[in-house]
């Protein structure tokens, strides 16, 4: 290079670093990462904004910045002290995230004062010190999180003690023969920690509940539950409360609602279902169009506000599916009972009532309280033949509305709704839980035609509230909202989806970036990427959650969007209802913060209800593989982390991890932005969503973990090699894995 070349070079570089450094100066407390200091000064170019990105490493190591997270800085402007949330891991490895800026400061267990994950704690912030990591000391508990822990009771002569199952707690929980609630050695138990003196090392708790024997099946799926603090039986008196419910049809109800119960109506569910919430009318009409009748339980006719069986739902928030069973929101009485839409009984119903024409146009739509009788109770297997045969009951009737509901979904399309359309892993259970084989959960054309018209009742209910017709300001209200993706996901999307010949936008409308994505699944199927660029799509879309926040919902393509459809089992929809209820009759609007509290408890809720359910997905899928150590199988990559690969396997969806350590035939670098683990010496790479093959290594049913190892195109396990290409033992390989990570510290 030319001297000239290189002053020109040098000059280049030195003007990006003094634009950083201005942008840098003038963000005061504000948090930004490479791509946001490179938007801001305009670096457009990859080697740009790659240089931009190892200055802030430069000026991180150097206390010029603060990495608060990876990836994530802000100016050093922190006092000495900070409050925050206490995150404690068994492996050691604690950590409080400030409140102010979400950083985060590692905590020694010496500097602890032995707070529990999730406690409010005031932390002390240790001096800088160049290259090391911020440093706090825990010197106030602030509030104390209520929490309890799971795990198998050993009891001695004079005691016991708990072993732990939490990833939260790494040590054992000592228990006083008085506190053990007549627990015995190897029974499953929930306990509380009582008290933890500073200077020792186990904490010591009691007994709130036996759950049973260790291994036993509701034991097992209870424990599953109490990890996730939902509850596992319900309340006596809440029971009780609901049983002197009657269904109380009278004349007088009669008369305040749209008597619907000669008008053909029948319900499609699982065939496993009880509680029967939603129910479709059919009749034409004098002019030839149709009108079709969405209805949905009248919960809250018998659940009044404030009573002990509203504060158990509101509480609840939403019933549990697990793999096995259900766990209610509502006594069984009623949700089984009085207010599930069975065939040949009157029911109480809060509907949505449509004129439609053949082409699914919507002349008008009713939102009112009804009185129906279904005449027929579907399964989707049931409903499905009807469809497939035109033969069957109620033949005219589902023929029309699977019509009307594959036009409503392909406009939904072309609106911008995004087409996420994956098998569901389901499980053939023995009576006493233990599970003999595995099947997939397809959406056919039956499950479709409900969804479509939960999805036009669901979204006319919003647009009635949201949007009023006389201009009038929008009362409060529960929407169902979805946020747009996150910019840098989807540009990752957009750039991964072109190496391979996609285009996916990663600006535009809404409705232009979801038809790309649709776009591209469509294009995607049965190719060797499907699997990956789906999963990458799916995770670069943001949580639905409950709020009376409107911002619409980005993946349905709908601006104004709730739940209604659903109040047996999902606490907003009858939130929804009484808000419908009171704005029908011309009530005043709600205040808005309770109704956001309860929004954001919901959305919190049915969280760890879908953890939960995963968790019990997770512990079956493991079980079920006991049986099968040593076999192989065929599967993709669904997982890629900096400790390993997770597999999920093609003939039954069950998802194991093939551990780093294992991967012996290199060292491998976690490349977290094209989702990759990558070999040093041999440059092989592992991708997301990458067809390999694996032998099933081990299933512990007590870490719910699965563990596989990878195999060549021979069908052998891949054994490790030294970096010249000579045979290693494992130990050899690991040691110079461990060599490579310290050479790596000291740079």
């Amino acid at each position: 290079m030319s001297k000239s070349s290189s002053n020109k070079s040098g000059s280049k570089a030195s003007a990006l670093k003094t634009q950083v450094e201005e942008f840098v100066r003038q963000q005061k407390n504000n948090t930004y990462n490479y791509r946001q200091v490179s938007h801001a000064i305009g670096a457009s170019t990859s080697a740009q904004q790659r240089n931009i990105a190892l200055m802030l490493v430069e000026m991180a190591f150097n206390g010029e910045i603060i990495e608060v997270s990876p990836g994530k800085y802000k100016s050093p402007q922190r006092g000495n002290e900070a409050i925050g949330t206490f995150i404690r891991r068994s492996n050691g490895k604690n950590s409080v995230v400030t409140d102010t800026d979400g950083e985060t400061l590692l905590i020694a267990e010496r500097n602890s004062m032995h707070a529990l994950n999730g406690d409010r704690v005031r932390v002390n912030i240790a001096a800088y010190r160049r290259g090391a990591e911020p440093e706090a000391e825990v010197v106030e508990i602030i509030e104390k999180k209520e929490q309890v822990f799971i795990g198998t009771l050993k009891v001695d002569r004079h005691f016991g003690y708990l072993l732990t199952d939490s990833k939260y707690l790494a040590t054992d929980i000592f228990i006083p023969k008085a506190k053990l609630k007549g627990g015995k050695t190897g029974d499953k138990a929930v306990v509380r920690i009582t008290e933890w003196k500073q200077d020792f090392k186990n904490p010591t708790g009691e007994v709130i509940d036996i759950l049973g024997i260790t291994g036993e099946n509701t034991a097992e799926i209870h424990a599953i539950l109490a990890e996730f603090g939902l509850p596992y039986k319900y309340p006596q008196a809440v029971e009780k409360a609901a049983d002197k419910i009657e269904a109380g049809i009278t004349d007088e109800v009669v008369a305040q609602r749209i008597d619907m119960r000669d008008v053909l109506t029948f319900t499609i569910d699982p065939v496993d279902a009880k509680d029967f919430d939603d129910a479709l009318s059919y009749r034409v009409l004098p002019n030839g169009h149709f009108e079709v009748g969405v209805h949905i339980a009248d919960v809250t006719h018998y659940v009044t506000p404030d009573s002990i069986i509203d504060k158990e739902a509101q509480k609840r928030a939403t019933s549990v599916y697990l793999v096995d069973r259900v766990v209610p929101m509502l006594p069984e009485h009623l949700c089984n009972g009085i207010c599930s839409l069975r065939p040949d009984e009157e029911k109480l119903a809060f509907s949505v009532i449509f004129e439609m024409d053949a082409q699914a146009k919507i002349y008008n739509s009713t939102i009112a309280r009804t009185v129906i009788k279904s005449n027929r109770r579907f399964t989707y297997e049931e409903a499905q033949s009807v469809i497939e045969t035109g033969m069957g009951d109620c033949v005219e009737a589902i023929l029309a509305l699977d019509a009307m509901a594959k036009v409503l979904r392909k406009e939904r399309y072309e609106e911008g709704s995004v087409d996420f359309d994956r098998a569901e892993v389901k499980f053939d259970i023995s009576p006493d839980g233990t599970p003999l084989g595995v099947y997939f959960k397809v959406s056919k054309d039956a499950n479709k035609l409900i969804e479509e018209f939960m999805l036009l009742a669901n979204r006319t209910v919003a647009t009635y509230v949201g949007k009023p017709k006389d201009k009038k300001k929008p009362k409060a209200f529960v929407y169902r909202v979805h946020d747009a993706p996150d910019p840098q996901r989807l540009a990752d999307l957009a750039a991964i989806a072109r190496s391979f010949g996609y285009k996916v936008k990663s600006s535009g409308t809404p409705r232009e970036i979801n038809r790309s994505i649709n776009k591209m699944l469509a294009e995607v199927k049965g190719r060797g990427e499907e699997n990956y660029l789906a999963t990458l799509a799916i995770r670069s879309m943001a949580k639905a959650i409950y709020t009376t926040e409107n911002i619409g919902h980005y993946g349905l393509g709908f601006d104004y969007y709730t739940h209604f459809t659903s109040p047996i089992r999902r606490y907003p929809d009858m939130l929804v209802h009484r808000l419908l209820e009171r704005y029908l009759s011309g009530g005043r609007s709600v205040q808005v913060q309770k109704l956001e509290e309860q929004c954001k408890h919901s959305s919190e809720m049915e969280q760890l209800a879908a953890n939960a359910e995963r968790a019990s997905i997770k512990y079956k899928q493991v079980e079920y593989m006991q049986s099968h150590l040593g076999e192989n199988y065929s599967g993709i990559i669904s997982g890629v982390t900096e400790w390993g690969l997770y597999v999920e396997l093609n003939d039954n969806l069950c998802e194991g991890l093939v551990p780093m350590r294992d991967l012996a035939d290199d060292f491998y670098d976690f490349d977290e932005k094209n989702h990759c683990l990558v070999g040093r010496q041999h440059n092989h790479r592992y991708r997301l969503g990458d067809n390999v093959d694996i032998k099933v290594a081990r299933a512990d049913l007590e870490k719910k973990q699965l563990d596989f190892v990878l195999l060549d195109d021979k069908g052998m396990a891949i054994k490790g090699e030294d970096y010249m290409g000579k045979k290693a033992s494992v130990k050899e390989v690991l040691s110079e894995k461990s060599h490579g990570k310290k050479k790596r510290r000291r740079k």
